[in-house]
């Protein structure tokens, strides 16, 4: 069997694992690059591919800082207490560290970088690595009445979102946008409730720190990285 090749890397806001939605399509107003790597640039390799909706990206956790595994996991919908199988999650932390996304496809572009498809909704961070990508088929791919098994039962924790008018002067009208698609999803570990907790990432350039409390996220601070 020949080894996985890296075919293209993903290139957006993302700069670390904290704050990315944690599943494909959460934050569409968050725009990907995806570019590929030379030797997979011929153009004829994606004739077609803009036809097509929606994409599957496969790629790799690159980021983990773990080469075990574990057979049991804590899911983050689970409030991070109970366990459940490795393969009943889509949990990073697996035997052979491979994602799956469904991805929206916005734009086919030529640039001097090659061919550049422009995708809404991943959730990698800049710089993953993508093994293939394959196009979305509604009439295989989507499975009415399909079960989410234990994410049927648990509430999806969403907030909302307080961006101070001050904070907002000067920073670009997508990044802002994108920006609050994310937040909107409470970046925060299931577990952690604390009021007084400042929380805070990296974003597109920009340093971000924000504070949740009764079910607000306020933003205490963006301020672009020099």
């Amino acid at each position: 069997m020949e080894a996985i090749r890296v075919i293209a890397r993903i290139r957006n806001a993302y700069e670390s694992k904290f704050g990315v939605p944690r599943q494909s399509g959460l934050a569409e107003t968050v725009i990907s690059d995806i570019v590929f790597e030379p030797e997979y640039r011929a153009p004829e390799a994606l004739r077609g591919l803009e036809e097509f909706s929606h994409l599957w990206l496969i790629w790799g956790f690159d980021r983990n800082g773990r080469e075990t595994w574990k057979p049991t996991v804590r899911p983050p919908r689970l409030g991070g207490n109970q366990r459940v199988g490795v393969f009943a999650t889509r949990s990073p932390f697996r035997p052979n560290p491979i994602g799956l996304s469904c991805v929206r496809l916005c734009g086919v572009e030529k640039t001097a970088e090659g061919t550049v498809l422009k995708v809404a909704g991943a959730d990698l961070v800049n710089g993953t690595p993508i093994y293939d990508i394959k196009p979305y088929l509604p009439y295989a791919d989507c499975v009415p009445g399909a079960s989410g098994g234990f994410t049927d039962r648990t509430e999806k924790r969403r907030v909302l979102v307080e961006l101070p008018d001050s904070l907002r002067q000067g920073t670009p009208a997508e990044l802002l946008a994108g920006l609050e698609a994310v937040l909107a999803e409470d970046p925060r570990p299931a577990y952690q409730e604390d009021p007084e907790r400042i929380y805070a990432f990296e974003f597109g350039g920009y340093h971000v720190a924000f504070q949740v409390r009764n079910g607000i996220l306020r933003v205490t601070e963006l301020q672009g990285k020099r």
